[in-house]
């Protein structure tokens, strides 16, 4: 509300006192509870533009001065918004906000519960707001410490979201002082009964079936208060810092065993691998020599048959005496041919190539009569 009224001018014209009482001043009124609270004061220029010095000056203070009186950001304004809703209340008008529900008593009785809107609540009539409850989802965090069938000690964290039945709205307020400390119990029951039962690991694979069974326990017992759970969660289980650490070296010292055997049997491949290379490289080798050998023989005998046909009055002793002579004389030429050679020298004059080959006759001879004895 505002109130516009002219000082009388008493001085004299012309003077700084003069353009100061020529204004008008507004007055907003803030507040009526008894009296009129006169808390704002804005001069305006309207009725001595013409006589102040600079008209222009004095339109625009008084064009500041009305924009900060009705802007909705400014303070004033939110002073009279605050004083018209005390007004409403005061007249037994109540607003209630969206996913909010507000319970209404008659002389300290339950009456209803008003949903989101304006609602009428006469306080001369003996109706009163008695309490505010929210309808949206609201999550709480418990942590309970229990024990693990294998005597560890773990911190179980269960975050459960529940929200107020619309219908049952009375039932929450009424029933229950403290609702968070009600779920918090059955919680704590439910968590050390279940967890006992089972060992760590089966804890850790187990989180759903523990929630699923906090969750239907709540449900069974909420209910008759007007709460609904939306939501049950077992979000994380501690083990003592020192279980941690051991359980950490247990699973580093398995994967180091696992490497370990890894690590053996790739080498006992390898192994054997290079065993069976070894091996197939000396049968093949064998096979060469083998092939080599009979090569030889086949050249030697080729060569006596062709000797002797050609050389009349020859036989196969003189051939096999010229042919280890010219063997004796061709590994001579290899050993001296090459500087890193291992030679193991024995009599080597051409007539020791007769003593080799009788050496080697009589020991096929006496092979043969062992054969034959």
């Amino acid at each position: 509300m505002v109130i516009c009224f002219p000082f009388q001018n008493k001085h004299p014209k012309g003077s700084s006192l003069y353009q100061k009482d020529s204004h008008f001043w507004y007055l907003h009124f803030l507040q009526m509870k008894e009296s009129l609270l006169l808390c704002h004061i804005i001069p305006s220029l309207s009725g001595a533009a013409a006589t102040h010095p600079n008209p222009k000056e004095s339109r625009r203070k008084l064009r500041r001065s009305e924009g900060f009186l009705f802007n909705p950001s400014s303070s004033i304004f939110s002073e009279a918004f605050s004083f018209f809703s005390r007004m409403g209340q005061t007249f037994g008008c109540l607003q209630v906000d969206q996913s909010n529900a507000v319970v209404k008593e008659h002389f300290g009785r339950y009456d209803s519960v008003m949903e989101p809107g304006c609602h009428c609540v006469p306080w001369c009539f003996g109706y009163r707001a008695a309490g505010t409850l929210s309808l949206r989802v609201q999550p709480i965090d418990v942590r309970c410490e229990t024990k693990t069938k294998d005597n560890v000690f773990v911190t179980v964290v269960a975050s459960i979201q529940y929200r107020v039945l619309a219908e049952k709205a009375s039932d929450a307020f009424y029933k229950l002082s403290n609702t968070k400390s009600q779920i918090q119990s059955y919680v704590f029951d439910v968590i050390r009964a279940s967890v006992p039962r089972l060992t760590l690991d089966a804890a850790f694979e187990q989180k759903n079936d523990i929630a699923k069974a906090v969750e239907e326990e709540l449900e069974k017992a909420m209910s008759a208060y007007g709460l609904e759970i939306v939501q049950t969660l077992i979000v994380d289980i501690e083990p003592d810092t020192h279980v941690k650490r051991a359980m950490n070296e247990i699973n580093a010292a398995a994967r180091l065993r696992v490497a370990a055997n890894e690590k053996a049997e790739a080498e006992k491949i390898l192994q054997i691998k290079k065993a069976e290379g070894e091996a197939e490289s000396k049968y093949l080798s064998g096979l060469g020599i083998a092939r080599q050998r009979q090569a030889i023989v086949d050249g030697l005998r080729d060569s006596v048959l062709a000797f002797s046909e050609n050389v009349p009055g020859t036989t196969a002793k003189d051939i096999m005496d010229m042919v280890l002579v010219t063997q004796y004389f061709d590994t001579m030429k290899e050993i001296g041919s090459s500087s890193k050679s291992s030679a193991v020298f024995i009599p080597h004059g051409p007539g020791a190539v007769k003593d080799i080959a009788s050496q080697i006759r009589e020991g096929l001879l006496q092979a043969s009569s062992v054969e034959h004895a």
